[in-house]
Order: C-alpha cells, then sequence, then structure tokens
C-alpha cells in the first residue's frame, strides 16, 4: 500500500476528504518527528512504540585493508511492535 491508497482509505475509514485526512498523517508524523528529535519515545496503544536510542561510539576494522577506524555514537529509532500485533502476524493474520 502506497502513501495515496493508504490515505483514501483512512479517508474512508474516518468520514473526511482525502485532503482534510492527509494533512491530519503529516501532522501526526511532524509531531512524532518532534519527539524524536527531543530524545523522547512515542507510544501507540495497541501498535507499538518508537523509541530514540544512543549508540555508542566503537572502534570498527575495515576487512579488506585491516585498518581500525572509530566510529562516532548516533541515535537510531527503534520500533517495538505490540504483543497483540506480533501475534497476529506469528499466525499469519488471523484473530
Amino acid at each position: 500500500m502506497n502513501n495515496k491508497q493508504f490515505i483514501s482509505e483512512l479517508a474512508q475509514r474516518m468520514g473526511y476528504t482525502a485532503q482534510d485526512t492527509q494533512k491530519m498523517v503529516y501532522q501526526l508524523i511532524e509531531a512524532m518527528g518532534d519527539s524524536f528529535q527531543e530524545g523522547d519515545s512515542v507510544a501507540i496503544q495497541n501498535f507499538g512504540n518508537f523509541e530514540v536510542k544512543k549508540k555508542l561510539e566503537r572502534i570498527m576494522v575495515n576487512p579488506t585493508t585491516g585498518q581500525r577506524m572509530l566510529v562516532p555514537p548516533k541515535l537510531t529509532l527503534n520500533f517495538r511492535i505490540s504483543p497483540t500485533w506480533k501475534d497476529q502476524l506469528k499466525n499469519g493474520g488471523a484473530e
């Protein structure tokens, strides 16, 4: 499902126009992005949890040259799915 299909499906379910639904989805994504920039996690009930985690700096070895390099620390975004959805996916999507 691409973005356009998702927006039209959501608009149909909610009873809004596609333009209004698109604005709501973009506002949701923007608000989530702002929370991630602040280092906060976002939990969506019965869906999952988005967390910002910090990876520490580490030493990496180039396999071809054997040269050691220092990889700087960075922030990554992780998603942990809710147990309900995880069980449904394991069972092939059947409830």
